[in-house]
């Protein structure tokens, strides 16, 4: 897709270091077109008139730099598309007038102008925007607003005043306030217990005996042994967990009412008719109207 890339310098010198640089990255002599102010040097072949992006025969730079501004303007406007009240072209139109020279570059592809565009702001294009600021560009649109402004503001058909009132607006939004977390830990504490022990112990016992011995002693008196064993009770800890308690979190909505006071404004209109002493208040509701009456 064919795309016009234009730079605007202060001076031709720059221009013409720039028509160089864009020689040297390979664009041809046919398409970079270099014009300064009271001055045809057009770059191409096809002297003054060339072909923009669309096909349609465009004026020429260099005669719309040398002749008049409306030259300038008309370049501008079919390179833009060619509507009166587009803000580019008026814009551009104005940078290009107080400039001293203009470069365009006809490109081939969006590569290409993309390149050019680079190459021209390296060689010390003017920033467009910038410039147009500094020399106090007025867009049109807005220009435009404020004529119809000043004629509406000095037109002899009347004279209007708005009556603005702000209404009060009360949204909700939800704001955490608070809560509860559980967690669990364990902890030791000391428990003790009582327990009764039995024990058995073995009392051995003598006695001196002086008595004749009888048939039963004599059935005795062998060798043998007799056993007495001793047994005790120890304690033996054991433990149980059983649950004692439940924890359980859980949520009341309750609702309240809250009024919200601030304060409104609204416009006040006061109708004062000359030579008459009676001033008329407009601006106020029916209930007000009311109660000043």
């Amino acid at each position: 897709m064919n795309q016009t890339v234009v730079g605007i310098f202060d001076t031709a010198q720059e221009a013409q270091q720039a028509a160089r640089q864009l020689a040297a990255a390979g664009f041809t002599q046919d398409s970079v077109d270099v014009a300064s102010h009271g001055a045809n040097q057009s770059g191409n072949a096809s002297g003054s008139n060339y072909y923009n992006s669309t096909g349609t025969a465009t004026e020429g730079v260099a005669d719309a730099a040398g002749r008049t501004g409306d030259g300038i303007s008309n370049f501008f406007s079919n390179l833009f598309g060619g509507d009166d009240d587009n803000d580019a072209s008026s814009r551009y139109s104005h940078v290009a007038r107080q400039s001293g020279s203009i470069v365009t570059v006809h490109c081939q592809s969006a590569e290409h102008a993309h390149r050019a565009a680079e190459i021209l702001d390296q060689a010390g294009a003017v920033d467009v925007d910038e410039r147009a600021a500094q020399t106090g560009y007025v867009a049109n649109n807005l220009q435009a607003d404020q004529t119809n402004q000043a004629t509406a503001n000095t037109t002899d058909a009347g004279l209007s005043a708005q009556v603005i009132e702000e209404n009060l607006q009360v949204g909700k939004r939800v704001e955490q306030t608070g809560g509860a977390r559980l967690r669990s830990r364990i902890v030791e504490r000391p428990a003790e217990a009582s327990v009764r022990l039995r024990e058995e112990h073995v009392n051995v016992e003598r006695h001196p005996v002086n008595r004749p011995a009888t048939e039963a002693d004599f059935a005795a008196f062998k060798e043998g042994e007799v056993e007495i064993t001793e047994s005790a009770e120890r304690a033996v800890v054991g433990k149980e967990a059983r649950v004692v308690e439940e924890v359980t979190l859980g949520k009341e909505v309750t609702e309240r009412e809250e009024t919200i006071r601030d304060t409104v404004r609204k416009t006040e209109v006061d109708v004062e008719r000359l030579n008459d002493t009676t001033t008329n208040r407009t601006g106020y509701t029916t209930d007000e109207e009311q109660l000043r009456s």
